[in-house]
């Protein structure tokens, strides 16, 4: 077992202005979490920095470059798991918080509970002394543009959401063999205020467990809950499938059942990963043996040293 990292950007139509900065942020990411594995970090501790990387990068749907809800307001939604415990932390609905990924492992490591929402979850932050910052510093140009632009009469509510950059995730197996998961959104373009989406659902944005596997997941968050898409695909890990079969295998349940497109990121005990979707494309980055891979549309999977700039 080789210590590996995986990313995801979400899966969606990446924008071909965007694709450049969205594949070398992926990679940056992987990079960040690798870091942490090969200094002798945790897997949590790796998934929190490559996923706080993600939060940071305004060519993200998660932290600085989250979407905008119908009121023009960012509310974003994060999870960790720890595959060793079981132990999970999660937000919803949190406003004016950089990296809610930070602050779910809070939830995690601090408090009794698996998820805080909206104003506890603001207060919680307080409590632990995470600054607070202002909400208009989450939200980009391109984000207010896509807003101003789906409020428009007659718009088409899914082909809104074309172009967003989705849900940003990693997972992670360390050189103990422990294993964990984190997930952070933005949600979707011009959403209803207070709306949570699968990200901070245990067992549908992210699971990990050491006996069988992580799974963070990204795509319509409505489709992921009615399937529990990261539990399901590690069912069919249980029942003797591969991480890529278990990938396609809860993907197309999602898809043929209610609809939904998406993509996922697995690893499981060994340290084999992939990085599977539905979607039309997904960016994604992995790390491991020193080797980077990366890419976007199905099929790709382009590879570099570690170390080598893109």
């Amino acid at each position: 077992m080789f210590p590996v990292v995986v990313v995801h950007g979400g899966s969606d139509q990446v924008p071909k202005e965007r694709y450049e900065k969205a594949k070398s942020g992926g990679c940056s990411a992987a990079r960040a979490g690798y870091a942490v594995l090969r200094a002798g970090g945790s897997s949590m501790d790796a998934v929190v920095e490559a996923v706080s990387q993600l939060e940071n990068n305004p060519y993200f749907n998660a932290g600085r470059g989250s979407v905008l809800n119908i009121r023009g307001e960012v509310e974003m939604d994060a999870i960790v798991m720890d595959g060793k415990t079981l132990g999970s932390g999660a937000v919803s609905a949190v406003r004016n918080i950089a990296n809610p990924i930070q602050l779910a492992r809070l939830v995690m490591d601090k408090t009794s509970h698996v998820c805080l929402t909206a104003k506890g979850a603001n207060q919680f932050a307080r409590s632990m002394g995470v600054p607070e910052v202002p909400p208009e510093s989450l939200v980009t140009e391109y984000s207010r543009m896509r807003w101003t632009k789906n409020r428009a009469p007659g718009t088409d509510t899914g082909k809104s959401q074309m172009g967003k950059m989705g849900t940003v995730g990693a997972v992670a197996v360390d050189s103990e063999g422990n294993m964990a998961c984190a997930t952070s959104t933005g949600g979707l373009v011009n959403k209803m205020e207070g709306r949570v989406g699968d990200t901070s659902c245990i067992g549908s944005g992210g699971y990990a467990d050491n006996q069988v596997g992580a799974v963070s997941s990204t795509g319509h968050g409505e489709a992921i809950m009615k399937v529990t898409l990261a539990r399901l695909i590690l069912f069919h890990m249980e029942q003797g499938q591969s991480v890529e079969a278990a990938s396609d295998l809860g993907l197309a349940y999602m898809e043929s059942r209610v609809g939904g497109l998406g993509g996922v990121v697995t690893v499981d005990p060994q340290g084999h990963w992939a990085a599977r979707f539905s979607s039309p494309q997904m960016v994604w980055a992995a790390a491991q043996k020193d080797t980077l891979h990366y890419g976007l549309r199905t099929g790709e999977d382009f590879t570099q040293s570690i170390d080598d700039p893109l």
